[in-house]
């Protein structure tokens, strides 16, 4: 069967890379198809002396970011907040004092919480800066607050709010305690009220900040930087916070999407917000609210690859892929991986699915 043809040849990929780079200590690929009846989880490797397993939960860094921006959209359905209100309603006086001064104007009173979502707050990086410092000494210390504090002090504003696009995780650090004033709530335990508890699943947590309603059988996935075991350093939680962190077996994380998909935890219309308010962002993609979505570009992109969801520092990624009415979601657990994770799926996951007799059908206006 055809099914079976395009299952064995994305195995074969995943296991071929895997196995191909001594650097890979474990890596994870699940694809969801309800088009092709296709349903993979795998896993190679190991964490330790334990054989890595498709149970296994994985940290999948900044695809984090999509729970945040659901969790918020969740909140503007139920009332609580607006996308374009300002930040400073949420936010204390010390935390927005002097946070967006570029070329001698203060522009911190003008942020607002769509700037924060779709990554055109004009607001710096704290994330990089500080792993560099993280990783040099590891009994450093960080909240996101504190995070927040030292990008103003050495960092730069880019633009104004609202003139352009650049991808920082200082926006989710604000997002994240945007939420805990909201609900009242700590992160991670908004996450497991309005998130993790309504779509089942049971075994996800925060990176070094909770611990899930069930426990899994199995360690969670190291994921490195270089040679180093940063799944080890407990502070790296700190500067993790809203900009990632959400740990789980990738099962959980289908959960997740299918129900989001489905408009099981957001409605249609907020998804299409999510979705379609966008910036740009690198060549091939836009940015909506914690997606990252492909954008066709004739020859180079062309639509029957077009998806959505995100991808993480580690090689991780999640994303929705419509035509094929596919879910594919992985982690190679890797820095090195960062945009190696995205390039594999669209060449050996996205391109194998495309060649289900379903979708060898259908039409789009690039051509073959």
């Amino acid at each position: 069967m055809e099914e079976e043809k395009i299952k064995g040849n994305i195995e074969s990929s995943f296991r071929k890379i895997a196995r191909g780079d001594k650097n890979l200590k474990n890596v994870y690929l699940l694809v969801y198809s309800e088009m092709a009846d296709i349903h993979l989880n795998l896993a190679e490797g190991s964490t330790g002396d334990v054989v890595a397993n498709p149970a296994q939960p994985n940290y999948m860094a900044s695809v984090g970011k999509l729970f945040t921006s659901t969790l918020v959209s969740i909140l503007y359905e139920k009332g609580m907040i607006s996308f374009d209100d300002k930040i400073s309603g949420y936010l204390d006086s010390e935390l927005m004092k002097d946070l967006h001064v570029y070329r001698g104007w203060d522009y911190s009173p003008e942020l607002n919480v769509r700037h924060l979502l779709k990554q055109t707050s004009g607001l710096y990086d704290c994330f990089w800066p500080l792993l560099d410092k993280l990783l040099k000494n590891p009994e450093l210390e960080m909240s996101p607050r504190d995070a927040i504090n030292w990008g103003k002090e050495n960092k730069t504003p880019y633009s104004p709010p609202g003139e352009k696009m650049k991808y920082t995780d200082t926006n989710y650090y604000l997002l994240g305690l945007i939420i805990e004033e909201i609900t009242g709530k700590a992160f991670h335990d908004a996450l497991k009220q309005y998130i993790f508890e309504p779509v089942g699943m049971k075994y996800a947590y925060m990176l070094h900040s909770s611990e899930p309603a069930e426990k899994p059988g199995y360690p969670m996935a190291d994921f490195f930087a270089g040679t180093i075991n940063v799944a080890e350093i407990k502070n790296y939680a700190g500067i993790d916070y809203a900009g990632g962190g959400v740990v789980g077996p990738l099962e959980d994380f289908l959960l997740f999407m299918k129900a989001l998909v489905n408009h099981k935890i957001i409605g249609k219309d907020t998804l299409e917000i999510m979705l379609n308010d966008t910036a740009s962002f690198m060549v091939f993609n836009e940015y909506g609210y914690g997606i990252m979505k492909f954008k066709k570009i004739p020859l180079l992109m062309p639509a029957k690859y077009q998806c959505w969801g995100h991808a993480g520092a580690t090689g991780a990624f999640m994303f929705y892929h419509p035509l094929t009415k596919s879910y594919i979601i992985g982690n190679f657990n890797d820095s090195a991986y960062t945009q190696k994770g995205v390039r594999f799926m669209l060449t050996k996951v996205i391109k194998q699915l495309l060649k289900h007799p379903a979708c060898k059908e259908l039409k789009d206006k690039d051509g073959r």
